[in-house]
């Protein structure tokens, strides 16, 4: 193929040769050219126009359009129906959730005053057949989310106050002495007895534990030591604060293994069983005082007496 091109009479004549590939892609780049230009034109022009309503061209391309916007809203509609549904069931676990988490508080010692300030309302038993929502909007979407999410922060705070009272619960019993200081039982209960050296009756403020010198002494309860003081009658004694004006004694050790000040865990080795002090034999001598006032600590303790 040949194309002649001549600017004026005096000029010479100008001959472009292309051959069959050279016109093929002159071809190509004609078509995308044109293409992308009816694109833009669809897009710029008949759209606008059919949007905006104008008078002429937005009658004659809304037939070609109204398909596509169709489809489009076809499309919208179902994702919405999809995510109403996914929220529906999200509703109802929270339900169940709320259910579950109140039993639970009740069963703590939480009471339903406590969880009142939580709640904007108070409201009464729920229930009844899960309908979700039908033809749905964005903005009742998102609304049915805001819910979710605080409904989601309130079952929040309400396991972080059970965690809370169940962790209470968990410190009482750790700083209470129920823990039997040394493994075995009771040779001399708490109470009036026949006193081993006077032969008179006198109070045992304690429990005596007869074991062999050398024995692990283990903390009833965990505490603060405040004592490892020596004294003619208990001999060398560790002393342990509990808290709540409760303290417990571990008297005629041979050997104390913690200092004062020292915070010891409970079943924590603190001494070792001896024979120091106003004793007849090895044994531990354990007491436990609330405000001073020595307790029986067979109250406290699983032990059995022989």
């Amino acid at each position: 193929m040949q194309i002649l091109i001549t600017h004026s009479r005096a000029a010479k004549t100008q001959v472009l040769h292309f051959n069959r590939w050279q016109l093929a892609v002159m071809g190509a780049l004609l078509a995308a050219v044109l293409l992308l230009l009816s694109g833009a034109v669809y897009s710029f022009v008949f759209l606008k126009a059919t949007r905006e309503g104008w008078p002429i061209v937005g009658s004659i391309v809304r037939p070609l359009v109204q398909g596509e916007f169709a489809q489009r809203d076809r499309f919208m509609r179902d994702n919405l129906d999809a995510m109403a549904k996914k929220l529906g069931e999200m509703q109802a676990k929270l339900v169940k959730l709320e259910t579950v988490s109140e039993r639970v508080a009740g069963q703590v010692g939480v009471k339903p005053n406590e969880l009142r300030p939580l709640n904007k309302t108070v409201r009464g038993g729920q229930g009844g057949p899960f309908i979700p929502l039908t033809s749905p909007s964005m903005d009742t979407l998102n609304k049915a989310v805001e819910h979710l999410d605080e409904a989601a922060d309130l079952q929040t705070d309400v396991l972080t106050l059970v965690e809370s009272r169940l962790l209470e619960g968990r410190l009482a019993q750790l700083m209470m002495p129920s823990m039997a200081p040394v493994n075995g039982l009771i040779g001399s209960g708490f109470g009036f007895r026949t006193d081993p050296f006077s032969g008179r009756a006198a109070l045992h403020s304690g429990l005596d534990f007869p074991a062999d010198i050398g024995v692990p002494i283990h903390a009833a309860a965990g505490g603060v030591v405040i004592s490892t003081d020596s004294s003619a009658s208990y001999g060398q004694m560790v002393e342990i604060d509990h808290g709540n004006a409760l303290v417990t004694r571990y008297a005629h050790a041979s050997k104390v293994l913690v200092r004062t000040g020292d915070v010891v865990k409970r079943g924590q080795n603190i001494a070792q069983v001896g024979n120091s002090g106003r004793s007849t034999g090895p044994h531990l001598h354990f007491e436990v005082l609330l405000d001073g006032v020595p307790q029986d600590p067979a109250r406290f303790l699983k032990v059995t007496s022989r």
